[in-house]
């Protein structure tokens, strides 16, 4: 497998800093370790990961085999630890029947033909993607009309049976993907195309897309399908789709990116695409410890550790590697839960913690979504949720972004930890990326349970937010995040000593946590 490389050079000053060069730059047997001198816990820590991300786990997929070896592993490990079972009658896990729908690559097909004869082909998963539903159809040849932002007011009329081609806008200020699609329908076009937003650096797309393939759970809610084809093209082929419309593609991304107002035409081509896709039901698992509580009027209330087990599995290659192992994502944080399990021998809290790790959310957050509609304990009895994802052990930990900072009392709690350990908290201060809605501490929010998540935060310009960007253009969702990518030993120890100490904290407190006045997810 070819992994990301960096200079020898490079790699010396980033190891003054305790990062940890990739398997490239050391003997073929090595894997990165934890420098001389690093505690015990970490070591053990990280060894955990690497059993978790190991190509024996085959990426973690939601449903597959190397995921149920996961799970058995985490399930052992609550056990060996002294944890009891949280699950469904009294097992380790919570069993969720999923809806699978994949649009293979093999039989699926994309072509530009022009009006003057010409054809193009567009490569699936490389340049354009498309939305798996129950309803996508089997095929479609439409014309293509550029429509801007696809608001409603530049969707306009006649737009019936055509394929609008939108910019895909991320900024607060141009219409959402959902209005996207919602103009799109209401006028009636066969499909939407979303063309990359360039501009948006500070999560910027990229190419491939690992797979074409959507998961939902039977039985729950289920997800708003689009009742039109919905397609993603990389902003590199915009051109390659408008030619001979008289504009410029550089021109209509420079003024995307800018949010400045975009022109409608019609386009002279059209789209045939043929989708070969397949449907099937799978199972999948969350994995629930229970450490009971001490205290004979709290241990009833359940705090929540949660992090989760899924990753990505095998996807279309990058580097020449098709394995994405999700080590930091997020292995090693189902890692920081067995380490906090074992720290306590089977000690309680004073309120009870269920160590979660869950299923599916790679697909969607659907492990927490279903628990948070399906728990385990009584719903009444959840006192807080705790989710470990977004972390990039990269940079010293210095700042933490905290989800949903100013809705609960977690956010008092979480500053009396760090406090003392010297780390500022901080707001999101990039909330166009939606980072709050897309972990799994969400969906207890959404149910009414005080809850959170962290982000390693950084000042604009400096050596750490170079580092964050790397990893995000490098690594995230990607082959490349293993165990032999960088690593700062010291900021994943002292993120775990934080995490372990919030735990107590919250488990340990008199009073419960709850939601503060003005917060939008306080039940009424």
């Amino acid at each position: 497998m070819l992994k990301h490389v960096i200079t020898a050079a490079g790699w010396l000053a980033l190891s003054a800093c305790g990062i940890a060069p990739p398997s490239s730059t050391l003997p073929s047997s090595s894997l990165p370790a934890p420098p001389a001198g690093t505690d015990a816990d970490t070591q053990a820590w990280w060894a955990i990961t690497g059993d978790l991300s190991s190509d024996a786990m085959e990426g973690r997929d939601t449903g597959s085999a190397g995921y149920d070896r996961a799970a058995k592993m985490v399930a052992e490990r609550f056990k060996k630890a002294g944890l009891k079972p949280g699950g469904d009658d009294g097992k380790w896990t919570q069993r969720m029947l999923l809806h699978d729908v994949q649009v293979e690559k093999s039989g699926t097909r994309f072509e530009i033909l022009r009006t003057n004869g010409g054809r193009t082909s567009l490569a699936f998963l490389q340049q354009i993607s498309v939305r798996p539903t129950d309803e996508l159809p089997a095929s479609i040849d439409a014309s293509l009309s550029f429509r801007g932002y696809c608001s409603p007011a530049e969707m306009g009329g006649g737009m019936y049976g055509k394929i609008a081609v939108c910019f895909g806008g991320r900024r607060r200020e141009v219409a959402s993907a959902a209005e996207r699609i919602k103009a799109a329908a209401d006028a009636g076009a066969a499909g939407l195309i979303n063309v990359d937003d360039p501009g948006f650096t500070i999560e910027p797309a990229r190419w491939p897309e690992a797979y074409a393939r959507s998961v939902s759970a039977v039985g729950g809610s289920p997800p708003a399908a689009p009742k039109l084809v919905v397609m993603r093209l990389s902003a590199d082929m915009l051109a390659t789709v408008i030619e001979g419309s008289g504009r410029k593609a550089e021109d209509i991304l420079a003024a995307g990116a800018a949010s400045r107002p975009l022109p409608t035409f019609d386009i002279p081509a059209r789209l045939q695409a043929l989708f070969k896709s397949s449907q099937h039901n799978i199972f999948a698992d969350n994995v629930l410890g229970l450490l009971p509580g001490t205290d004979p009027k709290l241990a009833p209330e359940v705090v929540v550790a949660s992090a989760h087990l899924d990753g990505y599995g095998y996807g279309e290659p990058v580097g020449g590697d098709n394995l994405y192992n999700g080590a930091f994502d997020d292995a090693a944080y189902v890692a920081t839960l067995i380490r906090l399990a074992e720290s306590r021998h089977g000690k309680g809290f004073r309120r009870t913690v269920l160590f979660a790790a869950f299923t599916g959310e790679e697909k969607g957050l659907l492990g927490a979504t279903w628990f948070s509609q399906h728990p385990t304990v009584a719903k009444a009895n959840l006192a807080a949720d705790i989710n470990l994802d977004q972390l990039r052990p990269l940079f010293p930990l210095k700042i933490l972004t905290m989800h949903a900072l100013n809705d609960t009392t977690l956010g008092a709690a979480v500053r009396s930890v760090a406090g003392p350990m010297s780390i500022e908290i901080r707001e999101d201060r990039e909330p166009e990326r939606n980072l709050n809605s897309r972990a799994d501490h969400y969906p207890f929010l959404r149910a009414g349970v005080p809850a959170t998540g962290f982000v390693f935060g950084f000042d604009p310009g400096a050596e750490a937010e170079r580092r964050y960007r790397e990893w995000y253009q490098v690594r995230y969702h990607r082959p490349q995040d293993d165990m032999t990518q960088p690593i700062d030993f010291q900021a994943a120890a002292d993120f775990n000593t934080f995490f372990f100490r919030l735990v107590a904290v919250v488990a340990d407190a008199d009073a419960r946590p709850t939601f503060l006045p003005g917060s939008t997810f306080k039940p009424h």
